[in-house]
């Protein structure tokens, strides 16, 4: 699979400087967590799973997460493993050359993935993984137990010899109070290390983490806008999202909202990176759908060491990926503070003559950046995101 791989070639050369690289659930897990993207979440009650999961693979999306928690009544969870495993059975029968996203499930107890794992058969093979909700050092050792006690001869068969991943979600009350908050997260420090070779990513469940406070985000804030929100996103990646070795890939909070809805303050996009003929309709659309507000979390979550983003409506996927292709100014730093000669330090004038790039201090971000060009590629010298985004809403 490789991102942006639904647009036409022709398209995609007018774009990139750098196209995105192939990548698989082969891949390691360093590049597959960056490539995860906008991680689309779909109820696995949905009657035509797995024809939804074909059509959002041709629409771009590369991973999806089939949950069977939240958003699922508590009555419905038999009838919707059913429906998963017959869903995923019926995938599983498809061509090898069907293209389908990385897909994880979404579980609500450790047994419910040794269940799960004995009864889905061949569809096994077409998992990455599962996500742990509410994850804390007790709750996830027991869950982490499951996944691999649960990867008998059988499923290790069927899975080809890889392993399965886990996406760990940190959405418990303890994280958002004060007075436990630096335990809990210790405490599921020391597990996911534990665990390092079979954690993928940690997931922020903000939805969760309001309800705490009995919280909910209007549509012209971002979660950066709750100062309690905020503060628990700090000391997460300040925890576990370290560049030193020890950190893991975060990912961005869920965007709620998808359709029009009164609105209390300015739009957030200017005019100019959409004026001169380029998209004029397209800022409109994205104003109307408060779409300007996730475009700004987007880049919020950039900026505080998230990457990707949890997704829950279709819409949302174009906009996280187009913000995730990687600039012609930022490749261009990065690739010059990484020059082998320049290993010793030391400070330079970037070649776009804007800004100065310190040598030492900014290697991690340089290669965090590297990384990202791999996976979602470099944008020509004159493209912006109003181009990669325009592009890719009209496929």
């Amino acid at each position: 699979m490789r991102h942006f791989e639904h647009l036409p070639a022709e398209v995609r050369a007018s774009v990139f400087h750098r196209e995105p690289v192939e990548f698989s659930v082969d891949s390691p897990a360093r590049t597959l967590a960056v490539a995860l993207g906008a991680t689309l979440y779909c109820p696995a009650t949905r009657p035509k799973l797995a024809e939804d999961i074909v059509r959002q693979a041709g629409r771009g999306v590369v991973s999806m997460v089939l949950c069977l928690e939240d958003s699922i009544d508590d009555a419905e969870v038999p009838g919707a493993e059913e429906n998963l495993i017959r869903q995923l059975a019926e995938l599983s029968g498809l061509g090898p050359g069907t293209p389908l996203p990385l897909l994880f499930i979404r579980v609500r107890t450790p047994e419910q993935i040794v269940d799960l794992l004995a009864r889905l058969g061949a569809g096994v093979r077409l998992l990455s993984g599962f996500v742990l909700p509410k994850f804390t050092e007790e709750r996830g050792g027991a869950f982490l137990d499951a996944l691999m006690s649960a990867e008998n001869a059988q499923v290790t068969e069927a899975l080809g010899g890889r392993r399965l991943y886990a996406m760990p979600v940190l959405e418990s009350p303890e994280l958002m109070h004060r007075e436990t908050r630096t335990d809990t997260l210790s405490g599921i420090s020391r597990i996911v290390d534990k665990y390092r070779e079979r954690v993928l990513a940690l997931r922020l469940g903000v939805t969760d983490l309001c309800s705490a406070y009995g919280l909910r985000r209007a549509p012209d804030m971002t979660a950066y806008d709750v100062q309690l929100i905020a503060s628990v996103i700090a000391d997460v990646v300040n925890m576990l999202g370290r560049a030193d070795g020890t950190g893991f890939t975060i990912t961005g909070p869920v965007w709620e909202y998808f359709k029009p809805h009164e609105r209390m303050f300015k739009p957030q996009l200017r005019i100019s990176p959409f004026s001169s003929g380029r998209a004029e309709s397209l800022r409109t659309t994205l104003i109307e759908h408060h779409m300007d507000g996730l475009l700004r979390e987007i880049e919020l979550d950039r900026a505080n060491g998230l990457q990707g983003k949890t997704c829950i409506h279709p819409t949302h996927v174009a906009p996280v990926h187009a913000l995730s292709v990687v600039s012609h100014e930022e490749f261009s730093d990065a690739v010059d503070i990484l020059e082998p000669q320049r290993c010793g330090g030391g400070v330079l004038r970037s070649s776009y003559t804007n800004k100065m790039n310190e040598v030492k201090p900014h290697r991690a971000w340089a290669e965090r950046t590297l990384q990202r060009a791999e996976v979602f590629g470099v944008a020509r010298e004159d493209v912006s995101f109003v181009e990669l985004l325009a592009a890719s809403l009209r496929t």
